[in-house]
């Protein structure tokens, strides 16, 4: 196996300098030899800051010029098929940022091509990796809040955040984005419930768009019903004003509770007889504290045949989950996730 991976940052706009700080902290065995975008001014910034890496205005010049075995896909959602396929095509082992694709059927057609490749595919949903959600995870499983009986999770964000804003207009874009606020941020939200109460079995929910700027929904209700028979609830809004403070996760037990805020305030908190006010079981980490763990997954399964924390397929349960949510808000019935 090689001793070291050279990867083809892909896409060098919002999340890019999220990923290159995780590499630097955690991935000494990942080299950024390449960064690809059409503003080769953004590519020219992580080059510089990933030590002088080769850019390229198009990914077409990168893989006829340039030395990478691997690529980090961060992409708009409506070019993860193409782009995607066309790596797998070249040999190219990836790293897709999530969802893996704006729809079902594209997202079947990558995983397909995953299938036929003899390299590594891997979905980038770093809430698999965030420090807080695997810490609740623990804590259920070592019974400190007992039976798990239910779970809520509440994603927010401002109208105002870059990915709603001109800095990234496609995420306001339907066709591209593949719908808004449920199958983007969203996802975020909903794998951590998944990682904890087990798969999503359906959902029925409704829809708004108090956001006008954003085509897709800028607010979503929904519950959940899980294939252990248990129920949540998962909330998503970009709010069109100020917002105020709010929990993202709240998870109830038969002893207990587990109580993640916003923005990770006060980190993991554990409610119990013993702790009537709560315990701080570990201080605030959040989501910036997950992509080297995320990169470093990805590079062990490529050097040191590893398994994945997640593989792709199971990615598909947030991209499933917000279609049902979208088909239930038509029917307004209860919507299979997984039929």
């Amino acid at each position: 196996m090689p001793s070291e991976i050279k990867l083809a940052f892909v896409g060098c706009g919002g999340i890019a300098p999220s990923h290159l700080s995780g590499i630097k902290e955690m991935c000494p065995r990942i080299r950024i030899t390449a960064c690809v975008d059409p503003v080769v001014e953004r590519a020219e910034a992580i080059a510089a800051e990933a030590g002088g890496a080769e850019v390229f205005a198009s990914f077409d010049e990168a893989l006829d010029r340039g030395d990478f075995d691997a690529v980090d896909l961060m992409l708009p959602h409506d070019l993860h098929e193409p782009f995607a396929i066309q790596s797998l095509q070249a040999g190219k082992h990836v790293l897709l940022e999530k969802p893996i694709a704006h729809s079902l059927e594209a997202a079947d057609r990558i995983l397909d091509a995953a299938a036929r490749a003899d390299t590594m595919f891997m979905i980038a949903e770093n809430a698999q990796y965030v420090p807080e959600v695997v810490t609740v995870r623990k804590l259920i499983h070592d019974g400190c809040i007992g039976e798990a009986i239910t779970a809520r999770a509440n994603f927010s964000a401002q109208h105002d955040d870059f990915w709603y804003t001109e800095r990234e207009p496609w995420r306001c874009d339907n066709a591209r984005a593949g719908g808004g606020a449920v199958i983007d941020g969203g996802a975020h939200w909903i794998r951590p419930l998944r990682m904890w109460m087990g798969e999503i079995d359906e959902v029925v929910g409704t829809l708004d768009y108090p956001v006008g700027h954003v085509e897709g929904e800028s607010l979503a209700r929904a519950l959940i019903r899980f294939r252990s028979g248990r129920i949540g609830a998962f909330d998503a809004i970009v709010h069109p004003g100020v917002r105020g403070a709010d929990y993202w996760w709240l998870v109830s037990g038969s002893k207990g509770e587990i109580l993640v805020d916003a923005h990770f305030a006060r980190g993991v908190m554990l409610f119990t007889d013993e702790h009537p006010d709560g315990l701080q079981v570990m201080a605030k980490q959040g989501f910036e504290k997950s992509y080297g763990s995320e990169l470093l997954d990805f590079s062990r399964a490529i050097l040191e045949g590893k398994e994945l924390k997640a593989t792709a397929e199971y990615a598909m349960g947030e991209l499933r989950t917000a279609r049902a949510l979208y088909r239930s808000a038509e029917t307004r019935q209860w919507e299979k996730v997984w039929d």
